[in-house]
């Protein structure tokens, strides 16, 4: 197979890693970060993104878009989600009949689609799928036993996908319930923002695992209101994935919650919110947004919103908590 990952940050390198392990990949990994690029051609390294990790050698790299797409069987998104309507657009001319995977999480502002509506929208395509699961990028290049779940209603597609990616490695699951991977993929990532608040405030344990319980039935109850199956929420890509962003210092997400809950200042904040990709106060906004627009009730998302945007005492946990229905 021929893989095109579009993106060159440490999830994408990661899943390139994974591609390349079956022998019988091609794969080029291409961006528009012309220093990315660079790096990668020269040193076969992105030492921002995955620190002290060599790339294979026979891996190409290039910011050409017809020359990363023009053969390929495969092509994976693995963008941020904000890129995600211009990388679609960029690459329109040249993705007839490709399988198309998307690797990206999280909401788009303003039009607060999920990744498969701004693809499925631009690209027009059935041959399409979504992955997502606790798979951090340093985990994957080491090799490590990890598992994926494939959203797809493509039977084609699911079996050139997990043809090509799977091993005895990486396991993968697959389903057809695109909504509730997608939101799975996409709250985990403001569920980790409280359990870093919880951490940096010092609680207990098992003040953590009940705001985790709680998280993730509220998480079940959105999928059903929403019309997915509430039954994702026990896959690799629900309670998988946010057991893994929930409760490591590994994500960024569950970092930065853990900064506000130590009370560190705004400016080291700042540092690290500049100096990093912070998924879920990315999407924070749009998820409240969908959640209020379908008059759902999911009471973590509003507590969250309320300390990020409106300056709510982060130590109002308690009390959320305590009298939360």
């Amino acid at each position: 197979m021929n893989i095109t990952i579009l993106g060159a940050g440490a999830y994408a390198l990661a899943l390139a890693y994974r591609f390349n392990k079956n022998k019988k990949n091609r794969i080029i990994i291409w961006s528009k970060v012309e220093s990315e690029i660079e790096e990668l051609s020269k040193t076969k390294m992105n030492s921002k993104a995955l620190p002290n990790v060599i790339m294979p050698s026979n891996i190409i790299y290039t910011t050409n878009t017809q020359k990363a797409l023009e053969g390929s069987n495969i092509v994976v998104l693995a963008v941020a989600t904000k890129f995600l309507s211009s990388v679609c657009y960029e690459i329109k001319p040249f993705v007839k009949d490709k399988h198309i995977v998307i690797a990206s999480k999280g909401i788009e502002q303003e039009s607060n689609l999920f990744a498969s509506q701004i693809v499925n929208n631009i690209l027009k395509t059935k041959k399409i799928c979504t992955i997502s699961g606790p798979t951090f990028a340093k985990d994957m290049v080491k090799d490590e036993l990890v598992g994926l779940s494939i959203a797809t209603k493509n039977n084609v597609t699911k079996n050139a996908v997990i043809y090509s990616l799977s091993n005895e490695l990486l396991k993968i699951r697959p389903t057809k319930d695109f909504l509730g991977v997608e939101l799975c993929g996409t709250l985990k990532n403001v569920i980790a923002l409280i359990s870093g608040m919880l951490d940096g405030i010092g609680v207990c344990e098992s003040t953590k695992a009940m705001y985790l319980t709680e998280s993730i039935n509220d998480t079940r109850h959105l999928i059903k209101k929403l019309g997915g199956n509430e039954k994702t929420i026990l896959s690799y890509a629900g309670f998988g994935d946010i057991l893994l962003t929930c409760t490591s210092t590994s994500s960024r997400n569950y970092t930065y919650g853990k900064m506000i809950g130590e009370k560190k200042s705004k400016k080291e904040i700042d540092d690290y919110v500049n100096n990093n990709t912070i998924e879920g106060l990315y999407t924070l906004k749009s998820v409240y947004d969908l959640v209020k627009s379908k008059r759902v009730k999911i009471p973590f998302i509003d507590f969250v919103y309320d300390i990020v945007f409106n300056n709510r005492n982060s130590n109002d946990i308690y009390e959320f908590l305590r009298y939360k229905d």
